[in-house]
């Protein structure tokens, strides 16, 4: 079992400014879009959009993942998307990656979503954990990219 606690910030509210920044440090998408996401997800009226983050000391995130709508594609009925998925660089290779997507499929699984979607330049890391190669799809940038799925 991982020693790194995985939590919905439905349950750590309290973590919703750090989080937010957090995810904008990595990906560099406002903190705003993360904080009326994040917000959305606190509120418990919707599925979608979830984050968790994996914390080192029950405050020090570690990881994150995010599951929303649609991850800057334009496959716009290939939904829920997994995203903004990262673990900092010294805490990789412990298990944390698959931690955050089995957490995030078991809680998609009890609220009887059939699958999951993501985007990702990644080739060979997704089906380590079960996902499949389901196509290239085109964002909206208009760059192709790999899109993997998951049934749940």
């Amino acid at each position: 079992m991982n020693k790194y606690l995985t939590v919905n910030l439905a349950e750590r509210p309290d973590l919703r400014m750090q989080a937010a920044e957090w995810f904008h440090r990595k990906w560099d998408i406002p903190t705003e879009e993360y904080l009326s996401s994040i917000d959305e997800c606190l509120d418990g009226n919707n599925d979608i959009p979830q984050w968790y983050v994996t914390l080192a000391d029950h405050n020090t995130i570690i990881g994150g993942i995010g599951l929303i709508e649609n991850d800057f594609h334009l496959r716009k009925e290939l939904t829920p998307n997994v995203c903004a998925l990262y673990v900092e660089e010294e805490f990789r290779n412990q298990g944390i990656a698959r931690q955050l997507l089995e957490r995030v499929c078991r809680d998609m699984k009890k609220r009887s979503l059939a699958s999951l979607y993501l985007v990702t330049e990644h080739t060979a890391f997704y089906e380590r954990y079960g996902w499949s190669f389901f196509g290239m799809v085109q964002e909206e940038s208009g760059d192709m990219i790999r899109m993997y799925k998951k049934d749940l």
